[in-house]
């Protein structure tokens, strides 16, 4: 074969793959969110379980992601976006207390799906967020520095534990938008797919239901999200874990860089194992956190401050008196920006929790064990506190 129509053979074979990857508007993008910080969790109501302070390498919400889109015609297009969080610190899919964190070290543990848009909105299949970003609310922890006050996202109300975060094997839509408004609305069997139905001991009647509505009108931003997860029936007791939860918040973006608001939280949890096994056991409580942000040229302002309701309607015999089960705790820090991408942060977070109460910083596992090594919630009445020195850099 002539050396030249071989050469053009080769070529066209080498740089078909990349023809197609750019007809299909792919995109690699991430971040890199590492630092230092000492942590300690002192005051507990239980004799010898305070967690003495300790110094950190950290990594929060560190990931590599790939997007894209191909236009299919008459406004319709294909969508997809897989991303995955990693581990820079250490690697593996470990947090800093060292159990695993299941938005890390495998492919698609963060947001991930596949889907099609078009003029009517989008539907979107895959692992996917439900009830807890916050849009343009109260954007701190890992979207800007290392943590923030739990409960603003509805997860970190300690004994009443989480709602649901990122859910895998959920259905998506979201609504085109209508003068400034737009809503998701979403579903998972949460897990029934998974039940054998051995014995018949399980049923499959688990799943989730999501609802986010939003709302933009000039600088000022609103966000209402509900949620109600079911787990399956336990058809030897007849019993079912049911949590319901609503969550409002409202911003006011007052000058480039600068914005203020508040969030209200509150979770329903029927068959709350922290509270008593009791056949019909409910508790609910309710929070509220206000957050504020400056910008000065370089330096960006940061500060939050929140409350937790003492839980209520606990129901007959809980394992623990659900009085003095509130919880205060405040972040204050700052950024300096190194360009638009590049940053770092100094903060401080600190939670104070009555006697009855272990609310903590559980995103991507950050909080650490207790000092002889048990991991699980920081113990009743301990006040957890961190001082972290932070790099952030995005691609």
């Amino acid at each position: 074969m002539n050396k030249k129509l071989m050469a053009v053979a080769v070529a066209g074979v080498l740089t078909a793959p990349a023809a197609f990857a750019q007809s299909s508007n792919v995109q690699l993008y991430g971040r890199a969110n590492l630092g230092i910080d000492s942590y300690k969790a002192e005051g507990s109501s239980v004799a010898g379980a305070d967690r003495d302070q300790r110094i950190r390498i950290f990594d929060n919400s560190s990931r590599v992601g790939l997007r894209g889109t191909e236009e299919l015609g008459g406004g319709l297009k294909a969508i997809f976006q897989i991303e995955t969080g990693v581990n820079i610190d250490a690697g593996g899919n470990l947090g800093q207390n060292g159990t695993v964190n299941a938005s890390s070290g495998f492919w698609a543990t963060r947001d991930s799906y596949a889907g099609l848009e078009g003029g009517w909105g989008r539907v979107t299949f895959g692992r996917q967020s439900i009830f807890w970003a916050n849009g343009l609310n109260g954007q701190f922890a890992a979207n800007y520095v290392n943590t923030e006050i739990p409960w603003q996202n509805g997860t970190g109300l300690g004994r009443m534990g989480s709602t649901v975060a990122r859910v895998p094997n959920t259905l998506a839509y979201t609504s085109p938008t209508f003068a400034g408004f737009n809503g998701t609305f979403s579903y998972s069997p949460n897990a029934q797919e998974a039940i054998q139905n051995v014995g018949a001991s399980i049923d499959t009647d688990g799943h989730i239901w999501g609802l986010t509505l939003r709302g933009t009108w000039g600088q000022f931003y609103g966000q209402y999200d509900y949620v109600k997860a079911e787990s399956a029936t336990n058809l030897a007791t007849n019993l079912q874990r049911k949590v319901t939860g609503h969550k409002l918040g409202a911003s006011w973006g007052y000058m480039p860089g600068a914005r203020v608001g508040a969030t209200y939280v509150m979770i329903r949890d029927d068959l709350n194992p922290t509270v008593s096994t009791a056949v019909n056991q409910k508790a609910k409580q309710n929070g509220w956190t206000l957050f504020w942000e400056h910008t000065f040229g370089q330096f960006q302002l940061l500060a939050e401050y929140g409350q937790t309701d003492d839980m209520d309607d606990c129901g007959v015999a809980p394992i623990v008196s659900c009085a003095n089960s509130a919880s205060k705790g405040y972040m204050v820090g700052g950024r300096y920006f190194l360009s638009k991408r590049t940053w770092l942060y100094l903060t401080y977070n600190q939670i104070s929790n009555e006697s009855n109460q272990f609310s903590d910083y559980f995103g991507a596992s950050i909080t650490s064990t207790q000092s002889f090594g048990t991991a699980g919630p920081v113990p009743y009445g301990a006040d957890p506190k961190i001082l972290a020195l932070g790099f952030f850099h995005t691609f």
